[in-house]
């Protein structure tokens, strides 16, 4: 059964009308025809082509939320109460839109308010995503974008961001991205003595799962777990993660435990690398 899901993006028509800015249906992504409106503020410029830009912001931020980028894009279409309007706005979607050469459509019609001159609409299809880039998180701004991934994917274990700030001081904190967008995070836990265990965690944000971001984190972990020399590898996964548990195991780690922390409800299972590849 495909699953279909809506992503929100703040606009006060979206409630007053009752729509999605988009909405995810299996690998199809369908953004609603954007303007340049700023959700924040609801304030939109008078100069098309600032119009064009928050556009796009406004698209891109709708994409990251589905599990894509503008690279997923396959086609787009311009709508414009004044045909003029559109060659001032060419640069600025030729920056976005010129390596991915999505189908495209221009139209000139009326728009809802007399205050918008441009309208975008897309639809993007997802893949397996090409360029993770794996970064160390540090600096507050990228401590609080693992923060964010890591209390996403495992709620019962959140951590304030001075905790996250302490773990930092004795682990390996990563952030995995595709573009711009976040999409994932990492922590390596060094042995505690020499040839003793590695913990590996890898975490991806569920709209991400399912497109090789997975695998790019695990197999950057696992090397950094070698070059600790490792001589067992472990990983630590909320039992309630079946994506998680699932992708463990198919990269040959074996359950080893399962436990309920004092005073908690949630179960955790422990597992370990049966073979570790060189």
């Amino acid at each position: 059964m495909t699953k279909r899901w809506a992503v929100l993006g703040g606009s006060g028509f979206e409630e007053s009308i009752g729509y999605a800015r988009a909405v995810v249906d299996g690998d199809r992504v369908h953004v609603s025809g954007t303007t340049g409106f700023d959700y924040a503020t609801m304030a939109i410029s008078d100069d098309v082509v600032e119009q064009a830009e928050q556009c796009l912001r406004n698209i891109g931020a709708a994409l990251a939320a589905a599990g894509c980028t503008f690279a997923d894009v396959v086609r787009v279409r311009y709508l414009l109460p004044e045909r003029a309007d559109f060659e001032p706005c060419r640069p600025v979607l030729r920056r976005v839109f010129g390596q991915v050469r999505p189908a495209a459509t221009m139209m000139v019609c009326g728009l809802a308010d007399a205050r918008m001159r441009i309208e975008v609409e897309v639809d993007a299809r997802r893949g397996p995503v090409d360029g993770v880039r794996i970064e160390a998180a540090e600096g507050e701004r990228m401590l609080e974008q693992w923060r964010d991934v890591h209390n996403t994917v495992v709620p019962p274990g959140a951590l304030s961001l001075d905790e996250v700030r302490e773990r930092g001081g004795r682990y390996r904190l990563e952030n995995a991205y595709v573009g711009e967008a976040l999409v994932g995070c990492s922590t390596v836990r060094p042995a505690e003595r020499e040839g003793g265990a590695v913990t590996v965690i890898a975490r991806v944000l569920p709209q991400w799962r399912g497109r090789g971001v997975g695998r790019v984190l695990y197999d950057h972990v696992l090397g950094q777990a070698r070059d600790m020399g490792a001589g067992v590898v472990e990983t630590c996964v909320l039992a309630a993660n079946g994506d998680g548990l699932r992708f463990a195991e198919s990269r040959g780690f074996v359950e080893v435990d399962r436990y309920v922390l004092p005073g908690d409800q949630d179960e955790w299972v422990d597992l370990r690398l049966s073979v570790i590849e060189s």
